[in-house]
C-alpha cells in the first residue's frame, strides 16, 4: 500500500511539472514595455538632440539620428531604472502636441 501511494504521488509530480513546462514553452513572459514619444531636432552645428516630454530631464544628443536613438532609448533606461531604484512612480506617456505659430518678422 506505502509503494502504491508513493507512486501515485511520484506521477502527479511528474504530471505537474510537464504542465508547468508546457505552461512556460507556450506563453512567453514578458517585461513590460513602455513607450514614449521622443522630439528630435537637428542642431545647426551638425547632429541632434532628443528629450522625451514625458521624462523631464531626459534628454541626448548625439552625432546622427541613429546614434541619437540609440542614446535617447539608454537615457530612457537610465532614468526608469533610477526612478525605480528610488522607489519614485514611473510617468505614463502624455498627450505631446506638435504646433505651428507664425509671427511677424
Amino acid at each position: 500500500m506505502k509503494f502504491d501511494i508513493h507512486f501515485y504521488f511520484g506521477n502527479i509530480k511528474k504530471d505537474i511539472r510537464i504542465l508547468i513546462e508546457k505552461i512556460m514553452s507556450s506563453k512567453k513572459i514578458r517585461e513590460k514595455t513602455l513607450s514614449y514619444t521622443v522630439i528630435y531636432q537637428a542642431v545647426p552645428e551638425g547632429g541632434y538632440i532628443a528629450f522625451v516630454p514625458s521624462l523631464p530631464g531626459c534628454h541626448t544628443q548625439g552625432e546622427s539620428l541613429e546614434e541619437t536613438e540609440e542614446n535617447i532609448r539608454e537615457a530612457v533606461q537610465a532614468y526608469l531604472e533610477s526612478l525605480n531604484a528610488h522607489k519614485e512612480r514611473v510617468p505614463q506617456e502624455t498627450r505631446v502636441l506638435q504646433g505651428k505659430v507664425e509671427v511677424a518678422a
